[in-house]
């Protein structure tokens, strides 16, 4: 995750209690933490200067928090605490603020890591049979049957391939 303040690895998780069930979290790296914890006539300045900006900001950020989930009640304020979604519907409820908070933790928004040592092939050949079948049902749609049937050759071949003799 990275600072909220500069461009480094945040290293320190800050979570101030704002008011009733209104939580504020910071996510910062070593300088800047030690200059937000150690600085506290810089915090009192900058909250007197920057109070109108915060106040609209404030107001957005509870609005945001109060959003519930249609299915299952959650709202986002629970799962900011508790760090778990009710259903997954949330996933697409609150879609915006979890890709942002996906990208600030990981850098990224989909996932690009490692595949398992055993059977890699094995895994390797099902993506590319369920990408295959995709591109199978979309000939079909628009009735290109000549490419259709060179597609479901490559399937039943890889499937040959795949299964066990």
């Amino acid at each position: 995750m990275k600072c909220q303040k500069c461009t480094k690895q945040a290293t320190l998780h800050i979570t101030e209690i704002v008011g009733e069930d209104q939580f504020e979290e910071l996510h910062l790296c070593e300088e800047c933490a030690n200059k937000y914890l150690y600085e506290p006539q810089q915090k009192a300045l900058g909250q007197k200067a920057g109070e109108a900006g915060q106040a609209e900001e404030s107001e957005e950020i509870q609005a945001l928090n109060q959003r519930e989930c249609p299915s299952c009640g959650i709202k986002f304020v629970e799962f900011r605490n508790s760090g778990r979604l009710g259903c997954p519907n949330d996933y697409q409820e609150f879609k915006e603020e979890l890709t942002a908070l996906l990208e600030n933790i990981h850098g990224e928004t989909r996932h690009c890591g490692k595949t398992p040592r055993r059977l890699p092939q094995n895994k390797q050949t099902q993506s590319e049979l369920i990408q295959l079948r995709k591109q199978l049902n979309q000939a079909v749609t628009k009735e290109a049957y000549e490419e259709a049937a060179s597609l479901r050759d490559r399937i039943r071949k890889l499937e040959e391939e795949d299964s066990p003799k």
